[in-house]
């Protein structure tokens, strides 16, 4: 997780701009986006966390730690929501590659960003599912053709009207805040 500066940064920046957007989305008047965007945003601010470079702060022992008992009680709470929506057991993994990654570097503070710390039937289940996540979110991300009015200009229709959709409602920026998680999670899962 802790591997060149550079790199280490633009993670940090992106999973905190991430992190930024889906609090935005905990205002949304759409039930299904506040639902989702608390987890998503402790998500991406532990994710920027996470991935701040050892060479400018290497955290101790003991806030890894803290990592792993947040995202320990993040995946418990994602396993009870996912017993009523699937969605949450996508936050359930996520939450448990955060602990996971919490207790490589708990067991191993020495070997930040070497690789060779984690278990690597582990981190490699875990590579494989993000890669594949990240693919699918991807691929709904193309566009495809639209029969009647184009939902992508923040306009969604409502029976016969319509109506301006706030960006911050927007289903397609959900989903790419959601790409650049998981693509941020390949790069820390990476570097283990």
């Amino acid at each position: 997780m802790h591997g060149p500066v550079s790199p280490g940064w633009l993670l940090v920046v992106l999973c905190a701009a991430t992190g930024a957007y889906c609090l935005l989305r905990m205002r949304s008047a759409v039930e299904e986006q506040r639902r989702t965007a608390g987890g998503e945003a402790l998500m991406g601010f532990g994710m920027a966390a996470m991935a701040v470079p050892a060479a400018v702060a290497a955290p101790p022992r003991w806030a890894w730690l803290g990592y792993a008992a947040v995202f320990g009680a993040a995946a418990l709470r994602s396993l009870w929501a996912a017993r009523t929506d699937r969605h949450h057991l996508h936050h359930l993994v996520g939450s448990f590659a955060m602990v996971y990654m919490a207790g490589v570097m708990v067991a191993s503070p020495g070997h930040h960003g070497h690789g060779g710390s984690g278990t690597p039937l582990m981190t490699g289940v875990l590579l494989l599912y993000f890669a594949g996540y990240v693919l699918r979110s991807g691929a709904r991300l193309l566009p495809v053709a639209a029969v009647g009015m184009p939902l992508g200009e923040g306009v969604r229709a409502l029976g016969t009207g319509t109506r301006t959709v706030g960006w911050g409602d927007r289903p397609e920026l959900a989903r790419a805040c959601r790409l650049s998680m998981g693509i941020a999670m390949l790069a820390m899962l990476v570097t283990l």
